[in-house]
């Protein structure tokens, strides 16, 4: 293994990991302040100062440790330019799905655990931070609604999904805060809970501090007020009560486990089939599921014009080009995902693509099940500090917390996953990629162990 970096080569790394993170989680905030070809410029530099990170730490790599199913992903959506029919926009779609991709193997290989915790922790910080910030900004200075800059909107009147807040934080919300959407912010303070309470239970922060942010993360999921952010907490709870009970069961024990999860989801299934209308009456949802089932219905109708390979990878919709022009409008607002990462997968690159995108989601979600529940070792990179390196390259986690982190968070994508596209875009892709590195080496590591 090469040598160690420098302390201040590990603090570089560590900062890099942070903004790498901050800018996957709150691209709009970018692209509303500086435009397109700001956002451009930082996702360029970011993605060089990652792939230089790579080269400069040269992290111990073996390519069996690298997903299998990651790499059938990415070489499909890779091929399907050849068929595609839109190949300018599916070269830029491609283009900006290695990008990501290469930003979370950068995570994957180059940060401990404990890094990655602390990273996870910080960008979060600093965007549910930020999003206060603005939101006290715009209620108590500006005091009316705020479009994004270097957008020119015209003298029509602007639907409400194209302001950047609504100023409607002294009224209790819901608040959209610099990613300028509540869906997103209500999601992005779920995975907060989930880092912070892990930090907590890790003891890797103060335990004031750590409240005092929990709590903060707490709030700004409320203020939302976020039905898919509700669905995808009460799936990360159940995940969690599963994960300490097999656990405590150990290897031997866990068939009540699995006989029990199995049961729970037929129960659910069925309960939200059966009390649907209510549901969505007390979620304040509309029975399209706010124009969900529009969209869907014309997804999966353009989808069945190309049912095997799809029409090929774009990442986000070209809303210039056909099919995708007027494909999902609803309120004067063009939207341009199906609002189903399934879906979305099936519409660009088929039923193969389904397939395909199915074993690496299942399989990170299977592996990180088992990080989870048997706490295995995990393999030391060059982030760690020399005491902590054995003569057999290997430790524990510093906490069992940490290791329901992958899981947790996993699950939460998954949940998100069913209403939004966000798990092949930016954050999503990029967390998607990291778990599947990191928990494919960890399995490695395990075989490997005498």
């Amino acid at each position: 293994m090469p040598a160690l970096a420098a302390e201040p080569d590990r603090v570089a790394v560590r900062a890099l990991a942070t903004l790498t993170l901050f800018t996957v989680l709150a691209g709009q905030f970018w692209r509303n302040l500086l435009g397109w070809w700001g956002f451009g410029t930082i996702v360029i530099l970011v993605a060089i100062a990652a792939g230089v990170a790579l080269i400069r730490l040269r992290p111990g790599w073996a390519w069996r440790s690298f997903p299998t199913s990651l790499v059938v992903f990415l070489g499909l959506a890779t091929v399907s330019i050849l068929w595609s029919f839109y190949p300018l926009a599916s070269l830029a779609g491609v283009a900006a799905q290695w990008v990501t991709a290469l930003g979370g193997v950068f995570l994957a290989a180059c940060l401990s655990w404990a890094e990655l915790l602390r990273a996870l922790g910080a960008a979060l910080r600093w965007v549910l931070g930020l999003s206060l910030l603005f939101e006290l900004i715009v209620a108590v200075v500006v005091r009316h609604p705020v479009l994004p800059f270097w957008v020119d909107y015209g003298s029509e009147k602007v639907p409400q999904a194209f302001y950047w807040s609504r100023a409607l934080l002294l009224h209790g919300g819901p608040i959209e805060g610099i990613v300028a959407s509540r869906n997103l912010l209500g999601f992005f303070a779920l995975l907060a809970v989930i880092v912070f309470a892990v930090q907590l239970a890790a003891g890797t922060v103060k335990r004031g501090w750590g409240i005092g942010w929990l709590v903060f993360a707490l709030v700004m999921m409320v203020l939302t007020r976020s039905a898919t952010v509700t669905v995808a907490a009460i799936a990360v709870a159940v995940a969690f009560l599963f994960a300490v009970w097999a656990r405590r069961r150990g290897e031997a024990g866990r068939r009540p486990v699995y006989l029990v999860a199995a049961a729970s989801v037929v129960a659910v299934i069925g309960g939200v089939t059966l009390a649907a209308p209510w549901l969505l009456s007390l979620f304040g949802k509309s029975e399209d599921l706010t124009g969900r089932l529009d969209i869907w219905s014309s997804v999966i109708r353009l989808a069945g014009e190309r049912p095997v390979f799809g029409w090929g990878w774009v990442s986000y919709w070209a809303p210039w080009t056909e099919p995708f022009k007027g494909l999902a409008v609803r309120k004067g607002v063009e939207y341009l995902q199906a609002h189903d990462a399934w879906l979305d997968v099936w519409l660009q690159l088929g039923v193969v693509g389904v397939v395909a995108f199915a074993a690496l989601a299942l399989s990170t979600l299977w592996r990180a099940w088992f990080l989870a529940v048997d706490r295995p070792v995990a393999l030391v990179t060059l982030s760690d500090p020399p005491r902590l390196r054995s003569t057999t390259g290997y430790r524990h986690l510093p906490h069992p917390a940490s290791s329901l982190l992958p899981l947790l968070l996993m699950v939460a994508l998954l949940a998100q996953s069913l209403a939004e596209s966000r798990l092949l875009i930016e954050y999503g892709w990029l967390l998607l990629v990291l778990f599947a590195v990191a928990t494919k080496r960890q399995q490695r590591t395990m075989a490997d162990l005498p």
